[in-house]
């Protein structure tokens, strides 16, 4: 078997979940081994695999997860792909290998990057990344004002593909907490629908609150009342109880405290929205948004200052890199890791998500900011960018004076009080623990 070529490829991703309508197999096939720049332009989520001879490519796009695993067999090694570890679990269970399976020996694909696995046999050589997206580095001009501009005006653009694309009058959802990220997503799609010539109440604006508690409901109250946007809103009112970490950590086989909170308010969030309305699929949100720019407390990451913060490129979307010591072959990172807390909860109720803000246009307007030279060193500075940069650009291109409030993540919004208190004390172990438990290894063959 060794230095065999893959004999086999089984590829358990729905074929809806691949590439977007109207992107052939072809084409994909001349991106990933021809040109893997054109994979910048594909317009919309994709997940995508080609083969020629022993050499196999895999990518896909910050918000769509891909992993692979490589099995053995007499006449060779085969491949499993999915986006899911429990559904290559249970491929492998099917065919009797399930003896060679183990959750960390899955393979993330890195978001913005093809995996090149050629002449794998046993021992398995490591995978090649080739790079897609590489958005250039700080040359916009220290104007926010205008980087605001256009910052929303890719991002409105982006919303209205995304709407021109879905079936007429279909209702659309939005994540709300009255944030910067969530309200700019919320005020675009409001345009969009005015400018199409259709009616915005085609639109919800959903705020989850969890026994009357946390800021995000009344914020978002005054947000809507603001921007005279109220008959949009509809409260999801939950208990406590609907929170479940655990059960957020089997659904996105992962351990990252506060990716679990967030999975975990989000399918309390889904739920109430799939048990009032059985038949509504389409949501957005505004996921990505604090990656673009830069938008995270530095001081509770020891590793991070904030000159690596505004130096690294696509630091918060995909960590130190693929090559990085510190790069999880498993998980991939940053945001190319922590996306699942958003799409898993969907999949998991049946919903079609988008958020604007992890599309390669947008993500390129906010790569080009000049941050450095904004901030100066002044990390106050860098966190007032965010708002004084969205708020120019709604203003500007959307027409709305688009209330700020102070920075909230979805989870401490949306519960308060101290539900998830213990992320620095023995949640990691709890939720590793957790997760590993499900796969304890079956007898060898």
């Amino acid at each position: 078997m060794h230095d065999q070529p893959i004999h086999r490829i089984v590829n358990l991703l729905p074929l809806s979940r691949r590439v977007p309508e109207g992107v052939g197999r072809a084409d994909v096939e001349s991106a990933l081994f021809d040109d893997p720049g054109a994979l910048r332009s594909l317009p919309g989520p994709f997940a995508v695999v080609a083969r020629r001879g022993t050499d196999v490519r895999l990518a896909r796009s910050l918000d769509r997860p891909l992993r692979y695993f490589l099995a053995k067999e007499g006449a060779g090694p085969y491949l499993v792909i999915a986006e899911r570890i429990d559904e290559i679990r249970s491929q492998l269970e099917v065919e009797g290998h399930a003896w060679q399976f183990h959750p960390t020996y899955t393979r993330m694909v890195p978001a913005h990057h093809v995996t090149q696995l050629q002449l794998i046999g046993c021992p398995d050589p490591s995978p090649r990344h080739h790079r897609f997206f590489a958005p250039a580095k700080d040359v916009l001009p220290e104007d926010t004002s205008l980087i605001g501009s256009r910052y929303i005006g890719v991002l409105k653009r982006e919303i209205d593909a995304w709407i021109a694309a879905l079936p007429a009058e279909a209702p659309i959802g939005v994540l709300f907490s009255g944030g910067i990220d969530s309200g700019a997503v919320l005020l675009a799609a409001v345009r969009a629908l005015l400018d199409a010539g259709q009616t915005a109440a085609r639109l919800k604006a959903f705020t989850l609150t969890v026994d009357g508690g946390g800021s995000d409901l009344e914020q978002a109250r005054e947000f809507l009342s603001r921007v005279d946007l109220a008959y949009l809103h509809e409260e999801l009112g939950v208990e406590a109880g609907a929170i479940d970490a655990l059960e957020a950590v089997e659904v996105i086989e992962d351990y990252k405290p506060l990716d679990v909170e967030c999975a975990a308010v989000n399918l309390a969030a889904l739920a109430a929205i799939r048990e009032r309305y059985p038949d509504w699929r389409y949501l957005l949100d505004g996921d990505g948004g604090d990656e673009n720019l830069k938008d995270y407390p530095i001081e509770e990451n020891r590793e991070l200052t904030i000159r690596s913060v505004v130096t690294n490129s696509l630091l918060y979307h995909e960590g130190w890199g693929v090559d990085a010591l510190k790069h999880s072959q498993t998980y991939s990172g940053g945001l190319s890791r922590g996306y699942v807390r958003t799409c898993a909860p969907q999949r998991r109720y049946d919903f079609e998500g988008f958020s604007p803000f992890t599309r390669p246009a947008v993500i390129e307007i906010a790569e080009g900011i000049p941050f450095d030279a904004l901030t100066r060193g002044d990390v106050d500075a860098l966190y007032a960018l965010k708002g004084d940069v969205v708020r120019a650009g709604v203003a500007d291109v959307l027409g709305f004076d688009m209330p700020i409030f102070e920075k909230c993540r979805f989870q401490d919004g949306a519960v308060g009080g101290t539900l998830f208190a213990d992320r620095d004390g023995t949640a990691p172990d709890l939720y590793r623990n957790h997760l590993l438990a499900r796969y304890e290894a079956p007898a060898g063959p």
